[in-house]
C-alpha cells in the first residue's frame, strides 16, 4: 500500500425523509442562496416547493437558476455566476444529480475569480475560495455529492473536462432515497454503470498490487450495484435497492477506494467524455460502450487484475470471463454496448478531440492506442 492523505469533510445526512431537514442545515450557511436546478422533474413531482417552502421556513431568501442539461455547459455556470453576484449570494443550493451539482460547484468556485471560470478547467488557474455547498441529491450516479470534482463542457472548443479543488467540496449533502424513486428505468441502468466505472477505473490500473482492502471495497461495490440494479429493473420503486446504490454511489468516488492504491489512469471517463461532448449522450451510456471495448484492448497487459475481477465478483476465472460478464450485464440492463446504438462514426475527430484532452487528466496516451479502442467500440 502506498503512503496517502485521505480528505474528506462532506457531512453526509443520509435516509428517508432527510430532505426535511434541509433548513436546518441550511441556515447556518447563510440568509441568500443560489438555488440550481435540471431541466423539471424537480418542479413536476413537487420537491422544488418543498425545498422552497423549508428554505422560506428557515429565513432563506433564494435566487433560482434552472435548465442544467444532463451533460453541464459551462455558460450555464457563467449565468449562475452573474445571478449570485446580482442577488448577493452568500451560498450555493444544487437540487438534482451531477450535472446540477457540477454547475453549482463551477458557479461557487467563480464567484470570487476575477478570470474565466473555464481557467479551473484548462489548468490555467486553481480554485483557491469558493461560496459554500449544499446538496441535495435526486440523481445516484456521478458521487459529485461527496468529492471535490467538477465536470463540464464547452461547446465551443467540444472539451469535457473536469476542475478540482478542495474549495469544491460540498459543506453538506443531503442523500434521500426517496428522492431518487422518479428516476426513469434507463437513466437508472446509466447510473448504475457510472458507480461501477468509478470504482473500477482505479482498481484495475493502480501500480500497486497489494491493495487487498481497497480492491475488497471495489469488489463490494460492483457486486451490490448489480445485485440493486436488477431489483430495480424488475421494480423501480423499491426504496431498500434505491437506498443501496445512492450511498454505493458516494463511496464510490469520494477517494475512498483509491486511498493508498498508488497512481492510476481515469481512461474511460476520457474517452466517454469525448462522445458526450460531440454527441450529446448520457454519461452513463456512453461508458458502458467504452469500458467493454478498453477492456478487450487491455485483457493482455492487465490480465492478472481481470482475472481476479472475474473471480472475486462474477465467481469465474479468466480475464475474457470478465469482460464477457460485465459486457453481459450491461446488454441485461439495456445500456448500449457499441457505437453504432448512437450511429457514431467520426473516430478521426473523437481521437483529436481525446489526445487533446489527454493532459487535463495527467494522461499520455499514444493515439494508436485511442484509435483501438474506438474500433472495438463500434
Amino acid at each position: 500500500m502506498n503512503n496517502f492523505v485521505f480528505y474528506n469533510p462532506v457531512k453526509v445526512v443520509f435516509g428517508r425523509g432527510s430532505v426535511n431537514q434541509l433548513g436546518s442545515y441550511a441556515a447556518p450557511l447563510g440568509t441568500k442562496c443560489l438555488l440550481v436546478i435540471g431541466q423539471g422533474s424537480v418542479r413536476k413531482n413537487q420537491t422544488l416547493d418543498r425545498c422552497i417552502g423549508m428554505l422560506e421556513s428557515a429565513g432563506i431568501k433564494h435566487s433560482l437558476l434552472e435548465n442544467i442539461m444532463p451533460n453541464p455547459r459551462i455558460e450555464k455556470a457563467y449565468e449562475g455566476i452573474r445571478l449570485a453576484k446580482k442577488h448577493n449570494c452568500d451560498f450555493v443550493i444544487a437540487l438534482g444529480g451531477g450535472s446540477v451539482i457540477d454547475t453549482a460547484k463551477a458557479i461557487a468556485a467563480g464567484f470570487y475569480y476575477d478570470g474565466d471560470t473555464w481557467d479551473f478547467f484548462t489548468m490555467k488557474s486553481e480554485v483557491k475560495k469558493a461560496l459554500p455547498l449544499m446538496t441535495v441529491l435526486t440523481v445516484a450516479a456521478t458521487g459529485s455529492e461527496m468529492n471535490s470534482i467538477s465536470v463540464m463542457q464547452n461547446d465551443s472548443t467540444k472539451q469535457k473536462i473536469r476542475a478540482q479543488g478542495h474549495p469544491m467540496f460540498p459543506t453538506v449533502s443531503i442523500l434521500d432515497p426517496e428522492l431518487t424513486k422518479t428516476l426513469p428505468k434507463d437513466y437508472t441502468a446509466y447510473a448504475s454503470v457510472d458507480i461501477i466505472s468509478h470504482v473500477l477505473e482505479g482498481y484495475l490500473t493502480s501500480e500497486d498490487e497489494n491493495t487487498p482492502l481497497q480492491d475488497g471495497f471495489t469488489e463490494s461495490i460492483v457486486k451490490s450495484v448489480i445485485e440493486e440494479t436488477r431489483k430495480l429493473m424488475s421494480d423501480l420503486s423499491d426504496i431498500e435497492a434505491r437506498s443501496t446504490i445512492m450511498w454505493a454511489s458516494s463511496l464510490a468516488l469520494s477517494g475512498f477506494t483509491t486511498a493508498g492504491i498508488g497512481r492510476f489512469k481515469f481512461e474511460n471517463h476520457l474517452i466517454e467524455h469525448s462522445l458526450s461532448a460531440y454527441h450529446d449522450i448520457p454519461h452513463g451510456a456512453g461508458l458502458s460502450i467504452v469500458i467493454p471495448a478498453w477492456m478487450k484492448e487491455n485483457r493482455t497487459l492487465l490480465k492478472n487484475k481481470f482475472e481476479k475481477f472475474a473471480r472475486n465478483v462474477f465467481g469465474k476465472q479468466s480475464a475474457e470471463d470478465a469482460i464477457i460478464s460485465l459486457e453481459n450485464f450491461f446488454r441485461e440492463i439495456n445500456s448500449p454496448t457499441s457505437l453504432s446504438f448512437y450511429k457514431i462514426s467520426n473516430l478521426r475527430e473523437l481521437t483529436d478531440n481525446i489526445m487533446e484532452c489527454a493532459p487535463t487528466r495527467n494522461l499520455n496516451l499514444e493515439r494508436g492506442y485511442v484509435e483501438r479502442i474506438l474500433e472495438k467500440a463500434k
